[in-house]
């Protein structure tokens, strides 16, 4: 049995998704883990989707979480949910925030965004949704929605012995530093 473990942040451009696991990656490492990180971002400026696989362990020899070996999805947006669910091994945990965007086909009226996507996944997997969104909103900054779900992820992954407080001020830009630091711990308390 690996003492490897899978992560993968999914969203679309524009959400943090990359900033988020650059904490992340910066504080395992800290901790003395051999980490990986693979960032998938290719239309992600022009609201394509975005993935970031983080494996973390003893010995990691690959950056690549496999269909059915995530142990914990972070899903920056409903159907992004959906779309990597193949993904989570069984026994692993989704934290999805309860947020849509709409793709272009849904804009155009092409396509209708499914219904009910938290719900089904809760039937299939073990789900934590809430509204980062909200929660960012009320700490008055809503881009910083993913350091509330690095929060939730990092509560999730039981790895609360990182001093994140200064990944988060070593990764942000100064005059944020503080906001996200709420933001962390208003997602690691949900």
């Amino acid at each position: 049995m690996s003492d490897v473990k899978n992560i993968l942040l999914v969203g679309v451009g524009g959400q943090g998704t990359i900033l988020a696991s650059k904490i992340l990656t910066s504080g395992l490492m800290k901790a003395g883990y051999d980490v990986k990180m693979s960032e998938i971002h290719g239309m992600s400026q022009r609201g394509g989707d975005v993935s970031t696989q983080v494996r973390f362990g003893e010995k990691v020899y690959s950056p690549i979480v496999g269909k059915g070996s995530a142990d914990v999805i972070v899903a920056f947006e409903e159907m992004e949910a959906l779309r990597w669910l193949d993904h989570l091994k069984i026994g692993g945990k989704m934290v999805i925030n309860d947020y849509r965007i709409q793709p272009v086909p849904v804009n155009l009226g092409k396509a209708e965004y499914p219904a009910g996507i938290i719900e089904e996944l809760k039937n299939t997997c073990d789900v934590v949704s809430f509204k980062a969104a909200d929660v960012a909103k009320e700490l008055g900054n809503p881009k910083v929605m993913n350091i509330v779900l690095l929060g939730a992820l990092v509560k999730a992954m039981d790895l609360d012995g990182i001093d994140w407080d200064a990944e988060i001020e070593a990764n942000v830009k100064p005059q944020f530093v503080e906001i996200n630091k709420k933001a962390f711990h208003e997602g690691f308390n949900m």
